[in-house]
């Protein structure tokens, strides 16, 4: 069984839902300490005088910085939502799939979130079935996971019975590789290789939201983000090299 996880992130970019895409099971690691100045709560998107620039979600921020990711809840006493939604139809409405997820992307901004883990959990299941992955979710709030770091998510991996589990790149810094292959678990790294796809206004951005892909490529988002890219069907053999 392959497994992979990542905290909560808002309009997420491409390389999670390749990591995503290569997996089994994907745990949303929503119980871990909330990172300020991360991805949780915001991203970039492509405007139309061709630069990039933030979307980003407000949250109250007493106490925040001792908090988990569940605890973290959005400020809605600023309009976020009318100026992100206002954002992304003024700068995607010409692109040519934005008609196709208009009506349910919108919908993330009329309704009110307490929550910021919430936002980002309902957005993640949105996004992998525009995409067409299929793969079982869980929560670690649902579960008792001890250690940490590299302790944490083995004993993850123990818990949700993975025979491979898949780090993103910055795992390679923390992750206790002999200490997961003595549990009988083998470690990956993601190396995620940027692809470069039909975009609107000027010279093509990388790393942005996985929204630009789609309202760009639409269906052909998926084989898009995946191209040049470790495959399911490496992962056995990739794996036995580490």
């Amino acid at each position: 069984m392959i497994l992979t996880a990542h905290q909560p992130v808002y309009l997420p970019w491409l390389g999670l839902f390749h990591k995503i895409s290569l997996a089994d099971k994907f745990c949303f690691f929503d119980d871990v300490q909330y990172q300020p100045k991360d991805w949780n709560n915001r991203n970039k998107i492509k405007f139309n005088n061709g630069t990039s620039g933030w979307l980003t979600v407000p949250v109250l921020r007493k106490s925040y910085l001792e908090r988990s990711y569940l605890e973290i809840e959005i400020n809605n006493q600023l309009p976020w939502q009318r100026k992100h939604w206002k954002s992304i139809e003024l700068n995607y409405r010409e692109a040519s799939y934005f008609g196709l997820y208009e009506k349910e992307l919108k919908k993330f901004y009329e309704v009110k979130w307490q929550f910021l883990s919430e936002l980002n959990y309902e957005m993640l299941l949105f996004f992998l079935e525009k995409l067409n992955i299929s793969i079982l979710v869980v929560r670690m709030k649902d579960y008792d996971f001890k250690g940490h770091k590299s302790e944490l998510v083995l004993d993850m991996c123990r818990q949700l019975g993975a025979d491979i589990y898949i780090f993103g790149e910055k795992g390679k810094d923390y992750a206790d590789v002999e200490g997961f292959h003595a549990a009988g678990i083998t470690p990956l790294f993601q190396d995620y290789r940027h692809p470069t796809y039909p975009q609107m206004h000027g010279e093509f951005i990388p790393y942005l939201s996985i929204i630009d892909l789609l309202f760009n490529c639409g269906s052909e988002s998926l084989s898009i983000l995946t191209a040049n890219n470790l495959r399911r069907s490496d992962l056995f053999e990739h794996s036995i090299k580490l």
